[in-house]
Formats: structure tokens, C-alpha cells, sequence
């Protein structure tokens, strides 16, 4: 009889699969995921750039990029852990191991291994320049409110690649509908892509659109000014009408006479999103969607695992 059943109780389970989770980090190199994060965090915010909370834009970018980062890294710290190794789970299952207790030990894990992640996130946008704010609305740090919403993203992508390695078979399958999953995300996040009617309705079943909206929101995107407009304005300058070069004009009689940033300000008030209202009640419900995604994530590996003695392969 292994180990692990030599604990009868839940809970009993549930440490013995924990401090194996444990070892296996340690000694079959998942420790690779705590550097692959530091890794992709770098080249993100440094492809964003460092203008977050100075423009509509540069927060869009940079909030877009965190969610990336968060789904990317939670995806792949359990997309292969259960599928990979099936056949024992078979075994231990025939034995007396509870699947609950066996799920509740890699929900305990992947939370420690996500917090860690998410603390080397948020040190490199730090160490990159970005400049979070003082205040924050959940709690008395914005950067903390930061970190409790990417950690939720990456916590829910985690215990949705979960899901996946418990329905599917084999390490191959999983990483084959990996880049899928993930493409559905980014497409369905309500950012790259406006959603309207049935594809906005569907956007609403992902981690994506509600971290992105969480993030925009905690940034307070809509008080922000915009650049777009300007920019777009001014690559006619050179528009010639009967002689006479009216854009320049006006762009150069808005910069002459200090008007530039009212200008933006004003931009920024009509390209206002209700999805990012900066309000503490608009994150928690962000928060709370994530949460009820995480739990029915979970109840799907549990689902999925209790008929794995059926499993023929």
C-alpha cells in the first residue's frame, strides 16, 4: 500500500500529496517556473514600455500585458501535473485515495507557487520603471491591490489548466489544447477586440475580461488623458487646403498657448469605458467572478478525476 494511503482521513491525504507536490518542485525541476516568470515579465514590460498611469494608452498596454502574463504563467504551472501522471492517480485512487484531497493538495501548491510568482511580477515592473501609484482602493497600496488582482488571474488560469490536465489523457493533449485556451482568452478579453451582442456574452465566461477590467479599473483608465487623438492629428500637419496648412495652425496654436494637456484631458473623457470604473465595487466584482470561475474550475478536476477508473488508456 503507498504512502499516501496509509492516511485514511482528508486531511491526512491532503499533506502527504502536498509534501510530495513539494519534492517533486524541488527535485524534477518545476523550481524553472519561479525564473520563467522573471523571465517573461521582463520582456513584456519592457515591450510595453513604461507608461502606465500616464495615459489611456500606455495603462491599456500595460494592464493587457499583465493579464497576459498572469494567464500564460498560471496556465502552464498545472497544465501537464495531473495528466502526467494519470496512471498512478489511477492507482492510489483503487486504493483509497480521495479526489478531493488530492485536488485540495495541488490548490494549496499552486497557490503558494502563484503568490511567489506573483511577487517577482510585480519586483520587475518595479525594477522596470513603472511607477505605481500610492493610494489604492481595496487596499492602502495600489501596488498591493495589484498584486491581489494578478494573483487572482493567475491563480484562476492555474486551476483552469487544472481542469484541462484532469479531463484530458496524456501530456501531448494537454499541450496541444493549451495554445487554444489561450488564444480564446486574449481574442474574448474585451481589449484587442470590442465584443458586442452573443461574442460579448461569451467574453464574459473569461479570466481575461474580468482581469483586464480589474486592472483598468484599479489604474482609473478613464480619468486618464488619451494620446491617440493628437498623434492621429498631428501626422497632418502637412495638409495643404488653398495655400493655407489649417492643422498646423490649430496644433500649433494648442501647444503655443499651453492647451496640449487640456487637449488630452479632454480626449480622454470621451473614450471612457464603464467596465473601468475606478470604484472599489467594480473590483470586487471582478475579484468575485474570478473566484466563482476558480470554483467551478475545481469542481470540474474533482469531477473529472472521480471517474478515472474508467479511464481504459
Amino acid at each position: 500500500m503507498s504512502r499516501t494511503n496509509q492516511y485514511r482521513g482528508r486531511l491526512g491525504q491532503i499533506g502527504v500529496c502536498f509534501g510530495k507536490l513539494v519534492r517533486i518542485f524541488f527535485f524534477q525541476n518545476d523550481w524553472k517556473a519561479l525564473p520563467m516568470a522573471a523571465l517573461i515579465a521582463a520582456l513584456v514590460t519592457f515591450a510595453a514600455g513604461t507608461d502606465m498611469f500616464y495615459s489611456q494608452e500606455g495603462t491599456f498596454n500595460s494592464c493587457f500585458s499583465f493579464v497576459c502574463v498572469a494567464i500564460w504563467t498560471g496556465s502552464f504551472n498545472s497544465i501537464q501535473v495531473i495528466c502526467r501522471e494519470r496512471a498512478i492517480i489511477k492507482r492510489e485512487h483503487r486504493a483509497g485515495l480521495h479526489i478531493s484531497s488530492y485536488i485540495a493538495a495541488h490548490m494549496l501548491w499552486q497557490a503558494i507557487l502563484c503568490f511567489m510568482q506573483t511577487c517577482i511580477i510585480l519586483a520587475i515592473a518595479n525594477i522596470a520603471g513603472i511607477e505605481f501609484p500610492q493610494d489604492g482602493l481595496l487596499t492602502p497600496y495600489s501596488l498591493t491591490d495589484y498584486g491581489l488582482l494578478l494573483f487572482a488571474v493567475m491563480y484562476t488560469a492555474d486551476l483552469m489548466a487544472l481542469a484541462i490536465s484532469a479531463i484530458v489523457r496524456t501530456t501531448t493533449a494537454a499541450m496541444t489544447v493549451m495554445p487554444f485556451v489561450m488564444m480564446f482568452q486574449l481574442l474574448f478579453s474585451n481589449g484587442l477586440i470590442p465584443m458586442e451582442g452573443i461574442s460579448d456574452k461569451i467574453s464574459k465566461i473569461t479570466i481575461s475580461r474580468w482581469g483586464l477590467n480589474g486592472m483598468c479599473a484599479i489604474a482609473d483608465y478613464n480619468s486618464q488623458p488619451q494620446v491617440s487623438l493628437w498623434n492621429t492629428i498631428w501626422k497632418f500637419r502637412s495638409l495643404e487646403v488653398r495655400g493655407q496648412y489649417p492643422v498646423k495652425e490649430l496644433t500649433d496654436y494648442i501647444r503655443n498657448n499651453g492647451h496640449l494637456n487640456d487637449f488630452l484631458v479632454e480626449s480622454g473623457k470621451y473614450s471612457t469605458f464603464p467596465d473601468y470604473v475606478h470604484t472599489r465595487e467594480n473590483i470586487l466584482m471582478c475579484l468575485g467572478v474570478l473566484i466563482v470561475i476558480a470554483l467551478i474550475c475545481v469542481f470540474v478536476s474533482i469531477a473529472a478525476l472521480e471517474f478515472i477508473d474508467h479511464d481504459k488508456r
